[in-house]
């Protein structure tokens, strides 16, 4: 059974929390602990699949116990439920919380972002990459990007708008920028998809404390990463990204989907990232047999990890809060026909705008490329549409 717990300094809060679970059919057990201790004791004799805390308690207070969680149980999905939004609570739950909500919460918000870390286990059943992933608090950043940002913070002329246009260029930074911006805390209406504009609202100061002091960012050790293509990859996910959105609006869908279209281009190869800091000799691995076998880098990770990039990279976006439809985009960008939804949506325009980057080079105008899923078009009347697309491409390439 899975089980979830909740963590608060105030009974009334955790009667609060049980009523409303009394009232709603939920497939997950609640267990409830009035401070830091008392769930480190619970944690400790039964196992537990998420966290939710509040964040200013006596003794040890939310940021503490998530750091301890992170510690000892990194599998566990932590998330923060807080009434006090002070920059300093926010900044601290940085670092160990995968998403932030704020009190009061309506139920039904509640539950989902509970039962969607619950459904997202399903996507990795390896119990060693589930730990692996849940542990991240930041995805690496390239040399380059990672050092000009730390010039630009440390400079008296840095601009929010060099900031951003650093941050846009970067997968790593990209994703936990978005992170933090899109999280409850900041209350925003909509979700915000481009990173340069995240960065703008967070405003230097913010920006300035996440970096140096809280560092939110880190640097990939790229030496010994040779044979990964982790310079073509940042190149392709920008590029994948504006695509994506490109190709959304041609469609005539509506500003949500180009948004989400967007963001998830670009963070749809994360989990080859996520895979080549943390398991760079079976990335190695993978990328050599999938050339010596004749077969995709996904079904090469498959049979090498148990899972593919998309898998790995969708687990943390959706632990950290992103929407469900750029999750989804990222899972299946590769095999659009396992979605369960119909129609045209930012999982389509990810899957050829990424079909559509790989074949740049391509001779032929006629012929889509391996990668594209030629049924999943058909079974959406868009196969006429291949051409458009190409020429599209070419266009963005050459603006």
């Amino acid at each position: 059974m899975t089980r979830v717990l909740f963590v608060d300094d105030e009974p009334k809060v955790l009667r609060a929390i049980k009523r409303m679970l009394a009232t709603v059919n939920c497939d997950w057990e609640a267990d409830f602990a009035p401070g830091g201790r008392e769930a480190l004791a619970l944690l400790a004799q039964t196992p537990f699949d998420v966290i939710v805390s509040d964040m200013r308690m006596p003794e040890m207070d939310g940021a503490a116990l998530l750091a301890e969680v992170t510690r000892l149980y990194p599998h566990v999905a932590r998330i923060v439920l807080s009434g006090h939004s002070e920059q300093e609570s926010i900044l601290r739950a940085v670092g160990v919380a995968h998403q932030f909500l704020a009190k009061p919460c309506e139920t039904d918000r509640l539950l989902e972002v509970v039962g969607r870390a619950i459904k997202l286990r399903e996507l990795l059943a390896d119990p060693k990459l589930r730990t692996l992933v849940s542990r991240m608090s930041r995805v690496p950043s390239m040399p380059q990007a990672y050092c000009e940002m730390m010039e630009q913070l440390q400079s008296s002329a840095s601009s929010l708008r060099d900031l951003g246009a650093i941050v846009a260029r970067d997968v790593g930074m990209t994703a936990k920028i978005l992170q933090i911006v899109n999280s409850s805390f900041f209350g925003l209406p909509r979700h915000v998809p481009d990173p340069a504009y995240a960065v703008c609202m967070l405003g230097l100061e913010v920006l300035q404390s996440l970096v140096l002091t809280i560092h939110v960012f880190a640097e990939l050790p790229v030496e010994g990463l040779a044979g990964v293509g982790l310079h073509d990859l940042w190149r392709h996910s920008t590029a994948t990204g504006a695509l994506a959105k490109r190709v959304a609006a041609k469609e005539g869908c509506d500003r949500q989907v180009c948004d989400h279209a967007l963001t998830a281009g670009l963070l749809h190869d994360t989990g080859k990232l996520i895979l080549a800091a943390n398991r760079t000799e079976e990335c190695r691995e993978a990328v050599r047999l999938a050339r010596s076998d004749g077969i995709s880098l996904p079904e090469a990770e498959r049979r090498v990890f148990g899972a593919t990039h998309a898998e790995v990279g969708a687990y943390l976006l959706g632990l950290w809060g992103l929407p469900d439809a750029v999750v989804e985009a990222v899972a299946f960008h590769h095999r659009p026909t396992d979605c369960l939804g119909r129609g045209f949506a930012p999982v389509t325009a990810v899957h050829i705008a990424n079909a559509l980057e790989h074949a740049r080079s391509a001779t032929s105008d006629e012929q889509p490329p391996d990668v594209l899923d030629a049924a999943y078009l058909a079974g959406l009347g868009l196969t006429e549409r291949w051409t458009s697309w190409r020429e599209q491409c070419l266009e963005g390439a050459h603006s």
